[in-house]
Order: C-alpha cells, then structure tokens, then sequence
C-alpha cells in the first residue's frame, strides 16, 4: 500500500513538472490522474488497491458521524421525556476483531458514541462488555454493533 501511494505521489509531481504549472490543483489533477493509472494497472502492482482502504475509511468516518448524531439525538428524547424509563444493562459482545488496534478501536467508537460505554474486555480478547443506557433486546444490540462499527473496522483493516 505505501508503495502505491509513493507512486502516487511520483506520478503527481511528474504532472505538475510536465505541465509547467506548480499549483495546488495542477497536484490535485495529477494526484487524481495517477489513482486512475494505478486502478487501472491495479493487476500488474503488487498489494490490493490502496484507494479501497481510503473509500472504507471514509465509509468508517461517516458511519461513526451517522451513530454519533443518531445517538444524540436519542439522549435527548430521553433526557427531556417526562416520563423517563431506562433499562440500563451490561452485555457481552463477541468479539470478530483480533488485533489490538482493531479492538482499541473497537472500544473507542462504542465509548465515544452516547449511551454506551466499553467497560472490560475478556482476558482472552473474545468478549467485550459493554454498559448501555436502555437496551431493549441485548441480541439486536449485538447485531447492530457487529453489522455497524466492527464490519467496517474489518474493512478497513484488512
């Protein structure tokens, strides 16, 4: 991936050279123009496609943004409800991701969201436990959480 990105970079500053114009879009344009050679000679460079792990860090960015606004939003139904009922709860999630930064991240988004919060993991790295303010049914929360931030992370990482 770094080499792919190094060519990158290479193929834009031959474009700006060429061009004789040593502006930031005259970068850009070649910047762009060498993620479409890349793509397309994607078979003959070795590694997958850098570009595919920059789209699925987007996707990650915009999901958490997506969770953050709708979990805000949630929060304050709750807090500014008359009638406040909760039914806060720790539950264990099953853990898909491996590695030590998969599952830091793992937790950081899960406590960064409102509501839920990363409270130990397993010894093993198997399980997470998480506290949530109201869970109406633990297993359509693990689904979620396992459909949302850890497939993403996944693609991302791997």
């Amino acid at each position: 991936m770094a080499f792919q990105i190094v060519i990158n970079l290479i193929i834009a500053i031959m474009w700006m050279f060429l061009g004789e114009s040593y502006t930031t879009p005259s970068f850009i344009a070649g910047y762009l123009f060498g993620i479409l050679i890349l793509y397309l000679l994607r078979r003959l460079i070795p590694g997958k496609f850098y570009f595919s792990r920059v789209i699925s860090i987007i996707k990650l960015v915009l999901l958490f943004i997506k969770e953050l606004v709708l979990s805000n939003i949630a929060m304050i139904k709750y807090i500014y409800s008359p009638k406040q009922i909760a039914e806060p709860g720790v539950f264990a999630l099953p853990l898909d991701v491996k590695s030590d930064w998969e599952i830091t991240l793992l937790t950081s988004l899960i406590s960064l969201t409102p509501g839920t919060l990363s409270v130990a993991l397993s010894d093993d790295n198997s399980k997470l436990f998480i506290h949530a303010m109201n869970i109406d049914d633990v297993n359509e929360s693990i689904y979620d959480i396992k459909n949302s931030f850890e497939k993403a992370i996944m693609e991302v990482t791997r």
